[in-house]
């Protein structure tokens, strides 16, 4: 039965309990605005739970929000009242005024707010209407003709919606070399009058932007699992209903092929910026006596027109599609589906699109995405914080440094007599701040970058130490970061050397221009002979075969240091407290780096927390929660009663999961991988004959996580020269993880097909052993369901290592700023959360949905600790069963694959 007033939950099938008990959570939590942390193990359908009770949410919120509407512009004699409480609702938070006015002037105010708020429902009412209407005739195919009001022409109208405008200090150009040159540079109070003067027509504004509707934000780690997301809405009861939108990076979007070609994403990002410019630029220019002159032939992308970008952005509103589907339409219609998402963002209701794009603030704001007032759902959300952490990181090379500030000073050097003062000013502040770089990494700037300057040292310095350090602290970092922001200057200058790196200008001027290509060479000379220094000066000991290599290097001296530079920049505009630098010099200035470190994710996370009308933090594997809560949604402010948390057990039964703590091995060794014992041959040995006696019961795939790729190799020289190996090859084919990440589908096909044919042929062999690394590329994202994961090991405690000059930074941060609780200090209880939260999403790649089954054998008797134990998932933590001596636990194994092997038989 039930409740009254119950929400409905569309569903393709019966839900388990839990999954109604998650989407009545969620809903709960988007209709009071909470932040929630929700924890739904893989294989509990987590992903049509959001989906469903989401989705129902907001079409409970519009619906509401209609009948609200309605009820207010009702022309019955009770308007007035309404309109007056809903009026005084939205203002109860203003003070009233201190001085009595008098009744008709409190009347008159009182009777133009009423119109005014009429007026804005009636408006908004108007648009909804039209924008349902227009995606209705979307769905139904119907051919649909658009009266779009047009300034100009349709390129300057794709500008527009681009929101590419031409700065209007540049003007008309005909020579090719002025798009190098950066415009007048203005302040803001500048920017924003003449912005406010010589604004288009409004009318024509308010057809190209759209109000941004209420919406549903959801973002994951990778691009897989947002295709696996879409797939899950086309398969749940909303998809004819929801318009979605699918976002990506332009390397992943981009259907030109020319410039995919390019490889690199800052050489795809500038190829495609570039086109766009030179799109806008292709129009003649009135010159005198009535001729046309054109400059220069540009290249320009053919897939960017304003009709096939409304086409396509209404295509894309009109039915759900993942990536790959969108670049098989774009590529059909030829139009960009890059650009034409962007566009279908205000009217969406569901925006699906990666981490980067919503966690970073200037890519959000350049993507288009306006989180007040919506809904943000973050998913496999277990690494928020190292996700935040790492995106506003910084690191720049000495090499990096160098190349940048020759290429800025040749810039400046050639258009020196065309660049405004202010620019100057703006280049010789940069240029003098990236002198100070060098010098502290204990070279100068001119001088070999590849010679031995100073013994290899690691420092660490809080932010205004490190600008004294460099003596730049008298710069101030904040307006040069708006001047790279304004003035676009790594762009411009990574055109420059474009246009002039590489073999120079005279083998490709004709011979009746010989005096001027060499003019022109000599003033890239510097730069020329600069940048051979540097590709003849590369270290040889690359992996690259030779022709890869050069053309790798080539990549790498064409793209602009300065993009790395300028992030950095930005990066040491963060407050000295939320930040450290480490300086890490290696002999030379050329392998020496400097790398900013954020400490306080929160700050980042803050202004997403302030939008949002709700978050929604999710994942298979959440715990340790506690923590989380404390570094992530305490320090940015977010009050203890605005947080909610949900955690559901397993829809497999309890019989299908055997976790063990095995504290020692076969022979009574005590099993405690600390970095004094681990490698010891006794503990080595005692590893391999638990392993052995595993595979004498388990059937199908085995996996075994070791701590990291060094204890492994390790291990697995120690086993092949003791005979261990040969032993459990005798039982079970042996798979190894591989060093390259495009080889890991490979080894897994073979792992798989290997399992599936020892199931059948019934030989020697039972099934396949794969060995992995924790963290690695098998501990995530990897699906090890039923025969391919029957048991996951579990060798040792993954600890980080503690020696690393960035964590005891970290852990000394937490001391000093979070509170102690529980008898371990913040930094310890960092080392002990990463270390379980790497183990839990180990051990998670098995039990994949209701019917699969498997064993998790943990061997270290530290898994006993109860505080340790405690971090586990609480579906796993509930029948994890602990021994102290290996018989009872091999007798419990062998038991648990009996019964299986029987009721499979029944």
């Amino acid at each position: 039965m039930e409740e009254a007033g119950a929400p409905h939950f569309p569903f393709p099938y019966q839900p388990y309990p839990i999954q109604e008990q998650f989407m009545q959570a969620l809903y709960g939590a988007l209709e009071h605005g909470k932040v929630g942390i929700f924890e739904s193990p893989t294989g509990t359908g987590k992903s049509l739970s959001l989906i469903c009770g989401a989705l129902s949410w907001l079409r409970d919120h519009e619906e509401k929000r209609r009948q609200e509407a309605d009820r207010l512009l009702q022309g019955d004699g009770g308007t007035s009242l309404s309109i007056s409480s809903s009026l005084s609702t939205t203002t109860s938070s203003t003070p009233p005024s201190s001085s009595a006015e008098p009744d008709w002037i409190t009347d008159f105010v009182q009777k133009k707010a009423e119109r005014d708020f009429v007026s804005k429902l009636k408006d908004e009412e108007l648009r909804r209407k039209k924008r349902e209407e227009h995606l209705e005739m979307i769905r139904n195919n119907s051919q649909l003709k658009y009266a779009l009001k047009r300034k100009s022409c349709e390129d300057d109208e794709a500008v527009k919606l681009l929101q590419l405008s031409k700065d209007p200090q540049e003007g008309e150009l005909n020579n090719p070399e002025e798009e190098l040159i950066v415009a007048e540079y203005e302040s803001d109070d500048e920017s924003k009058t003449k912005n406010k003067f010589c604004g288009g027509d409004d009318d024509d504004e308010d057809d190209l932007l759209e109000e941004h509707v209420t919406k549903i934000y959801y973002c994951s780690r990778t691009h897989s699992q947002l295709a696996q997301f879409v797939h899950e809405v086309q398969k749940s009861p909303f998809s004819q209903d929801i318009s979605l939108v699918p976002l990506g990076s332009r390397q992943n979007m981009c259907v030109n092929e020319e410039v995919r070609r390019l490889g690199s994403v800052q050489r795809i990002n500038d190829r495609c910026m570039e086109m766009q410019k030179n799109k806008h630029d292709q129009r003649p220019k009135e010159v005198e006596g009535g001729k046309r002159k054109r400059g220069a032939p540009k290249a320009v992308c053919p897939y960017v027109g304003a009709q096939g970008l409304q086409t396509l952005r209404d295509t894309v509103l009109g039915a759900v599609r993942d990536i790959e589907q969108l670049l098989s339409l774009a590529r059909e219609t030829r139009s960009c589906p890059y650009y034409a998402t962007r566009l279908a963002i205000p009217p969406a209701q569901l925006v699906v699109l990666p981490y980067q794009t919503v966690l970073h603030e200037g890519t959000r704001r350049a993507s288009g995405v306006q989180l007040k007032g919506q809904v943000l759902i973050i998913d496999e959300a277990h690494n928020l914080s190292d996700v935040l952490s790492c995106i506003h990181s910084s690191e720049l090379t000495g090499a990096q440094l160098c190349r940048a500030h020759s290429q800025l000073a040749q810039y400046s050097e050639r258009y020196r007599s065309r660049l405004k003062a202010k620019n100057l000013m703006y280049i010789k502040q940069i240029l003098f701040v990236v002198e100070g770089l060098v010098r502290v990494l204990g070279g100068k700037v001119g001088q070999n970058p590849h010679s031995q300057t100073t013994q290899p040292v690691t420092e660490l310095l809080t932010i205004n130490n490190f600008l004294f350090k460099a003596q730049i602290d008298n710069i101030n970092l904040f307006k040069v970061q708006r001047y790279f922001e304004k003035s676009m200057i790594s762009r411009k200058l990574c055109g420059f050397i474009e246009k002039y790196a590489g073999t120079g200008v005279t083998s490709h001027t004709q011979t009746s221009h010989t005096q001027t290509a060499n003019k022109e060479n000599r003033r890239t000379e510097g730069l020329n002979r600069y940048l051979q220094t540097l590709q003849s000066s590369q270290q040889p000991d690359t992996e690259s075969p030779p022709g890869q290599q050069g053309a790798a290097e080539e990549r790498e001296l064409a793209a602009s240091p300065m993009m790395q530079v300028e992030g950095f920049f930005m990066a040491l505009t963060n407050a000295n407290t939320d930040g450290r630098v480490v300086l890490h010099t290696q002999g030379n200035v050329a392998v020496s780096s400097m790398k900013f470190l954020l400490l306080n994710p929160a700050v980042h996370f803050s202004q997403v927390l302030k939008d949002c009308r709700a978050v929604i933090i999710a994942g298979g594997t959440m715990q340790p929660v506690s923590d989380f809560k404390q570094e992530l949604l305490f320090s940015a402010g977010v009050g203890a009663e605005r947080i909610i948390e949900f955690s559901c057990g397993h829809v497999i039964p309890p019989e299908n999961i055997l976790p063990i703590v095995l504290c020692s091995g076969p022979s009574g060794q005590e099993l405690e991988f600390t970095f004094q014992n681990r490698d010891t041959p006794h503990m080595m040995e005692e590893t391999g004959r638990v392993l052995s006696n595993l595979c004498n019961v388990v059937p199908g795939g085995v996996v075994c996580f070791f701590p990291s790729y060094d204890y492994s190799r390790r291990i697995l020289e120690n086993w092949d020269a003791s005979g261990v190996l040969a032993r459990l090859s005798s039982k079970k084919k042996i798979f190894q993880e591989p060093k390259k990440a495009n080889q890991v589908e490979k080894v897994l096909n073979e792992f798989s097909r290997t399992i599936q044919r020892c199931a059948v042929d019934a030989g020697t062999l039972s099934g396949a052993l794969l060995f992995s690394v924790v963290g690695g590329k098998m501990s995530e994202g990897i699906n090890f369901s039923d025969d391919l994961g029957r048991c996951i090991v579990m060798v040792g405690m993954p600890y980080p290592n503690i020696k690393s000059p960035e964590l005891k930074e970290k852990m000394a941060y937490l001391d000093k700023n979070l509170p102690h609780s529980g008898g371990r200090s913040p930094g310890q209880a960092l080392i002990e959360n990463l270390c379980m939260k790497a183990v839990n999403q180990s051990i998670g790649r098995a039990i994949r949905h209701r019917e699969d089954y498997a064993c998790i054998v943990l061997c270290d008797r530290r898994y006993s600790r109860p505080a340790t134990l405690a971090k586990l998932p609480d579906w796993i933590r509930a029948h994890t069963h602990t021994h102290t001596s290996f018989g009872p636990a091999f007798a419990s194994l062998r038991r648990f694959f009996m019964e299986k092997k029987k009721q499979q038989q029944l």
